[in-house]
């Protein structure tokens, strides 16, 4: 990693983490190329405005769990692959019920040129601090449907509340959202908006 990168988790305290393209649950149903450890890389700047969040998040009584930060662009390269074998569906349940593998990048759930790749884009969800319990969000990371979307028809109102205080405290410390998925956040001022890095999380 260049100096600018570096493990989230030393420059969050108390960031929880489980970095899903490293281990077997996620949408393409094992590890992906490019992430050699459950940890999640960012920019310097994201840590920064992270720690904001967490600051902001821990008086509603959330933290924050991490799910993906810095994306090596071989993973993308990886999902680019996975998306045109045939269909197993052993994830597609879970994941993509509703849409066919193709389908991801052409409704905009998977990036060829992911914003991840440049270091200030994460996925994240909040955390109950009194039980430790993910807060309830009407939907899992990577569920590649409508339901996902901000503002989506189908969800409770604590769901629908939990989404809403996440993005209020993101966009308070300077994050944009994604509408079509409520827990992708980028930096508005990152600091490589046009370089796409491809070092392996390692």
């Amino acid at each position: 990693m260049g100096e600018d990168f570096v493990f989230v988790d030393e420059f969050v305290p108390g960031v929880r983490w489980d970095a899903k393209y490293s281990t077997w649950d996620n949408f393409t149903g094992k590890p992906v190329d490019g992430y050699a450890v459950n940890r999640v890389v960012g920019t310097r700047a994201l840590c920064a405005a992270l720690e904001d969040v967490r600051e902001k998040a821990a008086p509603l009584g959330f933290g924050l769990l991490l799910w993906d930060g810095y994306r090596p662009q071989r993973a993308v390269d990886c999902f680019l692959r996975w998306s045109r074998q045939p269909e197993d569906g052993r994830t597609k349940l879970r994941h993509y019920p509703h849409i066919d593998r193709a389908e991801m990048f052409e409704k905009g759930y998977v990036a060829a040129k992911s914003g991840h790749s440049r270091g200030s884009t994460v996925d994240l969800t909040l955390y109950h601090l009194s039980t430790g319990e993910l807060a309830r969000m009407g939907g899992d990371h990577d569920l590649m449907d409508v339901i996902s979307h901000h503002g989506a028809p189908g969800v409770t109102r604590l769901e629908a509340e939990n989404r809403l205080h996440l993005r209020s405290v993101m966009e308070a410390c300077g994050f944009t959202a994604y509408e079509c998925e409520w827990w992708h956040y980028t930096l508005k001022d990152e600091p490589y908006p046009s370089t796409y890095f491809d070092f392996p999380v390692a």
